[in-house]
């Protein structure tokens, strides 16, 4: 036999789950909220995707990955190609770990290891010395500082999961017997760390904080509606920040009463919100006009649009407050101009990841459609997507002017920067002296 078919009948094994918030990572949601928890285990299953897909192509051995949670189109969405995807077989993790090796010994492996994704201090080199440990040894086993263990490896089918107390410091000492009373040599990898605690958290990233997500909202004499927006953008995983442009009413009052971080900034909303995102902790932005209320499950809409990682910006189906014909058909067709030209405006509250905005310049600081601009430069270089929630806008500008003239003057608008006219030029039709309507 060959040295490459010889590694192909060794297996690696990523035993994870696809993260849902308020489903995964359960024990550090108090410290993280929901999204933060379910985000740090995506970026620790990433890791540990990168790490093992790296070894099997050098070594050219199969990769599989045993997932939860999720179906396989979402898994291969999020992690790609490079390994064969399979969902979990039922019972507890014991029953589930005998259940991915058995199918490996049964397709003619000869060598299988099988990793967790909670521990960030993995690395091929503990990869390759369980795979060179199994040429002399029957079971290897990767220790992690609680109890468990976070690798186990195997040359041949052993029935040592069977009857664990999973999730306690006794079951590396228990496996250890259950494997010598079975007369199976033993190779141990050093010790490393996994996260699974708020001690854990502390000790091994101190860095990941809440919020996962950042609301950034404009606002100018916007009193009448602040406190519902902030109502309906409120979240365990959300920090809340007004940028006020000098407001002549109580917007301010009442946005800091309702809990917000109040920041002040010269009248412009590409201003204001790039100011919002200068000091903003989230690792996701959203961007909220002050008239707009979001769906009550946003967050979970946001982290499941962006576990898709072509996606570059979001946003959400429009909708407004008012009730009638022609304001229905102008929502269908501004969703249909969203979803399939891939052109959403900024009442459609954008989220995006911080990284990406900044790398991007943020808005262009322009009088009007800071939004368009900002979308058609994102749109060359990734993809844009809908969330399937609608978020709802306020129709007093609808009101005040009439259907009709709103959304001529959008069109013109459209037009015209397709035209290259300055915004600066196209911002004067978008003025109007009725109250709480504002470029």
């Amino acid at each position: 036999m060959d040295a490459q078919s010889s590694s192909r009948s060794d297996r690696l094994i990523v035993f994870g789950r696809y993260p849902v918030p308020g489903r995964t990572k359960t024990r550090l949601i108090p410290d993280l909220g929901p999204a933060g928890a379910a985000e740090l285990q995506k970026q620790l299953t990433e890791k540990i995707f990168r790490t093992a897909k790296a070894f099997a192509s050098k070594q050219k051995l199969e990769m599989q990955v045993c997932y939860e949670g999720g179906s396989g189109k979402k898994i291969r969405r999020w992690l790609g190609t490079g390994a064969h995807f399979s969902m979990q077989k039922p019972g507890d993790l014991g029953a589930r770990m005998e259940a991915a090796f058995h199918d490996a010994f049964q397709g003619g492996c000869r060598r299988v290891v099988l990793v967790g994704t909670d521990v960030p201090e993995s690395t091929v080199r503990h990869l390759e010395e369980a795979f060179d440990a199994l040429k002399e040894k029957d079971l290897v086993l990767g220790p992690s500082a609680d109890g468990g263990y976070w690798l186990v490896g195997l040359k041949g089918s052993a029935p040592i999961f069977r009857n664990m107390p999973w999730g306690t410091p006794e079951v590396f000492g228990k496996t250890l017997s259950v494997a010598r009373h079975q007369a199976l040599s033993i190779h141990c990898l050093d010790p490393i760390g996994d996260v699974d605690t708020p001690e854990d958290l502390e000790k091994r990233l101190p860095e990941w904080k809440r919020p996962y997500i950042s609301v950034i909202i404009p606002a100018l004499d916007e009193a009448e509606v602040i406190e519902s927006t902030m109502d309906h953008a409120r979240s365990d995983d959300a920090e809340i920040i007004v940028v006020d442009g000098g407001s002549r009413d109580e917007t301010v009052v009442r946005a800091r009463q309702s809990g917000a971080r109040i920041l002040e900034r010269p009248r412009g909303r590409a201003v204001q919100q790039n100011r919002g995102a200068s000091v903003a902790e989230g690792r996701v932005l959203l961007f909220l006009h002050a008239d707009t209320r979001l769906p009550e499950d946003y967050v979970l809409q946001v982290f499941d649009t962006l576990m898709d990682p072509s996606i570059i910006l979001g946003a959400f189906r429009f909708r407004t407050d008012l009730k009638s014909s022609p304001i229905r058909l102008i929502e269908i067709l501004t969703n249909f101009r969203s979803q399939f030209l891939r052109l959403p405006y900024g009442d459609q509250a954008f989220f995006v990841r911080k990284p990406v905005f900044h790398a991007f310049g943020g808005f262009p600081e322009v009088p009007i459609a800071e939004d368009l601009l900002f979308v058609r430069k994102l749109s060359k270089h990734g993809r844009i997507r809908m969330a399937p929630g609608a978020a709802v806008t306020s129709a007093r500008r609808w009101r005040s002017i009439g259907t009709l003239r709103t959304l001529m003057i959008n069109q013109v608008i459209l037009v015209g920067l397709a035209l290259r006219i300055s915004p600066h030029v196209l911002a004067t039709l978008y003025r109007h002296p009725a109250r709480g309507v504002k470029p």
